[in-house]
């Protein structure tokens, strides 16, 4: 059964394809800077790389993850995002593109170990691991790397197709009843997304070091992701609420589920990193100890102590608000915040793999504003490209009120 049309403008403001122009200019300017980079500091370019593809992926298959937990269990406070968060997911093949630097560092030998000659490894202690369990190389080698990014590019495209797919059905009259199908997705998508992204961190991030196993660092990855997915929605909820039609859909009661939505998020991300430390710490073993004792000296403790500060303790407080839930104007600048917070937690676990003392290289910050720029130019255009509700869709009763039915 259709909903009833709707007597609301739901289209994106003009202000959505201004942003769109702006941000796609400045980031081809900054990615000419970026490539620059890359013939002059090829290994920083990488490093910088990494980070920032890691950073963006995570607040797209965030989004697509948030969307399917909405299928799931119903609830207008992700209708109303549904189509900011949709957009964000509708990148994914742009990033399925911006992934291939990251292979062609492995084929350079260059920021991944096991990629390497073992006589131009400079850390002894990786050395001698690889020396010493040469069955390292028998998964992390070039073939299986590119094998499973293309498994794992295709299995987050295909849900995002679908998922797109189904939801641009209900800006049409004659559209089905979506519903199930969405369920009957959303459930093994879950599963699936959880599964790939675990190995896809242990791929890409954790092999920088093949001497350093956690079981739960695929969890800590994917809890980062969701609080990047829901604090990007407020950010530009934020900016849409300015605006008709969002200034007339989002509702206090809308702002306060996203404020706990990202309450429930920063928790799992703590709750799961400290799992990892207190694991780690209790066992006290040499293949499991060193990825803290690279980030708690050489000045990287101050980062760690940063995150636990300012994106736990803190937010974690303010949060408990439910006055500074409801204001979209003040969840907006912590949003903001931690989504900083977020890049940071990656420069963290990423950065220290290469340099003993903290450092921060120029790649680090003009790659990640770079990409940023070129994937929310593309992700303006993704909104501006649909309306803001699925306009016939069973669930836009959840967000309208019934004078607009």
């Amino acid at each position: 059964m259709s909903a009833p049309a709707v007597h609301i403008d739901l289209s994106p403001p003009p202000v959505v394809k201004t942003l769109a122009q702006r941000l796609m200019i400045a980031g081809i300017v900054l990615a000419i800077a970026a490539i620059a980079l890359a013939f002059c500091r090829p290994d920083e370019f990488y490093r910088g790389y990494l980070l920032a593809f890691m950073d963006w992926l995570g607040v797209t298959l965030g989004s697509m993850a948030i969307i399917m937990v909405r299928h799931l269990t119903g609830g207008g406070w992700g209708v109303v995002i549904r189509r900011i968060q949709g957009a964000a997911m509708r990148t994914l093949p742009i990033l399925t593109v911006l992934f291939i630097p990251i292979p062609i560092a492995v084929l350079q030998h260059r920021i991944y170990p096991w990629a390497m000659p073992v006589s131009s490894i400079t850390d002894d202690h990786i050395r001698e691991h690889l020396i010493k369990y040469p069955d390292v190389r028998g998964y992390l080698n070039m073939p299986g790397f590119i094998i499973r990014a293309i498994i794992y590019f295709a299995i987050w495209n295909v849900l995002s197709f679908l998922l797109t797919k189904w939801s641009h059905e209900g800006d049409s009259p004659s559209t089905r009843d979506n519903t199930k199908r969405f369920a009957r997705l959303s459930g093994p998508g879950l599963i699936l997304y959880g599964f790939t992204i675990t190995f896809a961190a242990i791929d890409w991030v954790m092999s920088l070091d093949p001497t350093w196993i956690s079981t739960i660092f695929g969890l800590i990855i994917l809890a980062g992701q969701l609080l990047s997915a829901i604090c990007f929605a407020v950010f530009v909820e934020r900016i849409l609420s300015d605006y008709k039609p969002m200034s007339e859909l989002l509702k206090p009661d809308f702002v306060h589920d996203h404020g706990k939505w990202m309450l429930t998020f920063i928790m799992l991300w703590a709750y799961f990193s400290f799992s990892q430390w207190l694991i780690i710490w209790a066992g006290n073993l040499p293949n499991e100890i060193t990825f803290y004792l690279k980030r708690l000296n050489g000045g990287w403790g101050w980062i760690g102590l940063i995150l636990a500060l300012f994106h736990f303790c803190v937010p974690f407080a303010i949060l408990l608000s439910r006055p500074f839930k409801r204001n979209i104007r003040k969840l907006f600048w912590l949003a903001v915040w931690l989504l900083f917070m977020r890049w940071l937690d990656l420069f963290w676990i990423i950065e220290p793999n290469f340099s003993q003392t903290l450092h921060f290289t120029l790649a680090d910050i003009v790659v990640s504003c770079a990409m940023g720029c070129l994937w929310l130019g593309f992700y303006f255009r993704n909104l501006a490209s649909l309306p803001l509700l699925p306009a016939y869709d069973a669930s836009i009763g959840e967000v309208l009120e019934p004078r607009h039915g």
